[in-house]
């Protein structure tokens, strides 16, 4: 599947409601790879953006009364409209308010994907009881609570570590891409929620495999970025580089993906 050759000719538009650390970085990688990005986190055009967005992306970071509301009227919005919805729930757990308008998210919109990382995917799946920060992550990213979330939510779940886990409750895939580096600069996994909107948005109906190339483009670009880059200052600008420049050509070369052998 051409991903990012179409996402170059159609440049679709992405619409999120991002929390500010992130809004700089997430519209720049955004446009380095060919889509458009559109930031907003106003209720009083949340509606209307989300009706002329080809994928609706929402974001937990900053949480405030007016986000949490432009979040559910996007999503319900896009819902209505047919446009796919993705989730970052970033910290979940961490305050009442944060979870509550989470699990609001989670019983009223229906999501496309849910991406985040290792920790907040186990919070989902009450395997853990809260998250503190968006860099609380675990040792081990379980496949198997990653699985029981897409389940329950059915959806597609990304859960973020050391290894990559893509799944969608049947079919799952780790990937290995990626570089340590990634955890020394803000909005990185805000920034791969983005990307994977974006390939998203020319799936053609199977998302599964947009998300698995999104995460393995991405963790591409982070490794070619540090042949370059001697520390996070350099990094920045040498990945949105790297994803400038990334190709579907690149991705199949080099993603290391690993098919799970589904359980009987």
């Amino acid at each position: 599947m051409s991903y990012l050759t179409n996402i170059k000719q159609e440049s679709p538009l992405i619409f999120n409601v991002m929390n500010e650390v992130a809004t700089n970085f997430a519209a720049n990688g955004l446009i380095a790879i060919g889509a458009s990005p559109a930031m907003s986190h106003t209720p009083r055009e949340a509606v209307e953006m989300a009706q002329h967005a080809d994928v609706v992306v929402l974001n937990l970071g900053t949480l405030t009364e007016e986000r949490a509301e432009a979040m559910l009227l996007a999503g319900k919005s896009a819902n209505e409209s047919g446009v796919p919805v993705i989730l970052d729930p970033i910290a979940i757990g961490a305050t009442t308010f944060r979870t509550t308008v989470i699990h609001e998210i989670l019983s009223t919109i229906k999501l496309a994907v849910i991406c985040a990382n290792a920790g907040e995917i186990a919070v989902l799946g009450n395997a853990l009881d809260k998250t503190v920060s968006p860099d609380n992550v675990l040792a081990e990213n379980d496949p198997a609570i990653a699985k029981l979330v897409a389940k329950k939510y059915d959806t597609i779940v990304v859960a973020t570590g050391e290894t990559d886990v893509i799944t969608d409750g049947q079919r799952t895939i780790l990937c290995q891409n990626g570089h340590e580096m990634l955890q020394n600069i803000t909005a990185s996994g805000c920034t791969l929620n983005s990307i994977i909107a974006a390939f998203v948005s020319t799936a053609e109906g199977d998302m599964y495999d947009a998300c698995t190339r999104a995460v393995a483009g991405y963790g591409i670009a982070a490794e070619e970025a540090m042949k370059r880059a001697t520390g996070p200052g350099s990094f920045i600008p040498a990945f949105l580089d790297q994803l400038y420049f990334l190709t579907d050509e690149i991705i199949a070369m080099q993603a290391k993906l690993n098919v799970m052998e589904e359980q009987l």
